[in-house]
């Protein structure tokens, strides 16, 4: 029996670090996430060292894949992936699984081997639910190209430029209402995210993470005063997309920390809806895109209206005072599309 337990120990050693591969993969080529993907290979790694206390040669001398009798064999759906997220789900369950079988098992042959995997399973679980949190979030926000803040503290107006936006081509709509008690407030965005679901646009809310929680958004965008990262994860009832502004260097380090879905670089240039917040410039976008280059954290930048620079991935225009015409809005995702991705010098 001491052979069929190294023989279980080899065959979950390999299938948990074939597991991690693809989840460490999937961070590095899909959310493009350099600290998710460290994170992935230390536990690779911590695993190959925790086995390695074992007898490596009985290891291998037990192996005995042409006598395996559960070789080869399969259960229905069993390899149906229809995406990159199906495989990260999956690698993840295979990975758990793997220790768990490591863990009870290797108990037999050495307790302290079998107490180092155990930590490791809980290893995995937290990893899963940080690329989850991450993850999803992340893949949302890569469709997003135009981004507009509607900012009004009207109902009937941001109702009326929610709609427009819509037509006009927004990815994603953000409703900045600051002034309105919080009643209104909710009523407003219940509706004004019911418009963004019906056409499958993203819909955030500006500021208030209850809000959006309560009134089923998409995402919440926080100020540097508003309520830290983490703490609004604690909230949310689904990964939301939570953005984070900054207006310099130093704010976007600390930002990356908190590893929001995307950081807003701006005011870029002197904008109405800010008029307190001075225009950061293009070098600070410039800067700030070699930072965040590997993190896996998107970014939008502030434009005014009437100014014909494009600056970043994603641009966001404010819907207030503007005519928020279909044809404008159509122009912006023309010349979006032009440029696609601008890559700073």
């Amino acid at each position: 029996m001491e052979r069929a337990a190294y023989r279980i120990i080899d065959a979950n050693f390999n299938r948990a670090r074939e597991a991690i591969r693809v989840v460490e993969d999937y961070c590095r080529f899909g959310l493009n996430s350099g600290p998710l993907s460290k994170r992935a290979k230390e536990l690779r790694h911590e695993l190959s060292a925790a086995v390695g206390e074992l007898d490596t040669g009985r290891l291998l001398s037990s192996r005995d894949t042409a006598g395996d009798v559960g070789a080869g064999k399969t259960a229905d759906k069993q390899l149906v992936r229809d995406n990159l997220s199906d495989c990260f789900t999956a690698g993840c369950k295979r990975l758990t699984e793997a220790l768990r079988a490591l863990a009870e098992v290797a108990q037999s042959q050495n307790p302290s081997v079998a107490a180092a995997i155990e930590k490791l399973r809980y290893t995995a679980y937290a990893l899963e639910k940080d690329i989850v949190l991450f993850g999803a979030p992340a893949e949302k926000w890569k469709a997003v190209r135009l981004y507009i803040v509607v900012t009004s503290n009207l109902p009937v107006e941001v109702i009326s430029l929610a709609h427009k936006c819509v037509v006009g081509g927004a990815d994603c709509i953000q409703l900045r209402a600051k002034a309105i008690e919080d009643g209104r407030l909710f009523a407003l965005a219940t509706e004004f995210v019911k418009i963004c679901k019906d056409a499958g646009v993203l819909g955030v809310i500006n500021d208030r993470v209850d809000v959006a929680v309560a009134a089923g958004a998409d995402g919440v965008h926080l100020g540097q005063t508003d309520l830290p990262v983490e703490h609004a994860r604690r909230l949310q009832l689904a990964p939301l997309v939570i953005g984070k502004s900054t207006h310099s260097l130093k704010q976007l380090r600390a930002a990356c920390d908190e590893r929001p879905a995307y950081v807003g670089l701006g005011p870029v240039f002197a904008t109405a809806t800010k008029p307190g917040a001075p225009a950061v410039g293009l070098e600070y976008v410039r800067q700030a895109t070699r930072i965040l280059a590997g993190t896996g954290i998107g970014h939008e930048c502030r434009r005014q209206s009437d100014c014909g620079v494009f600056c970043g991935e994603r641009i966001s225009r404010s819907g207030s005072g503007l005519p928020g015409t279909q044809a404008e809005n159509h122009r912006f995702r023309e010349r979006l599309a032009a440029i696609s991705l601008l890559l700073f010098p």
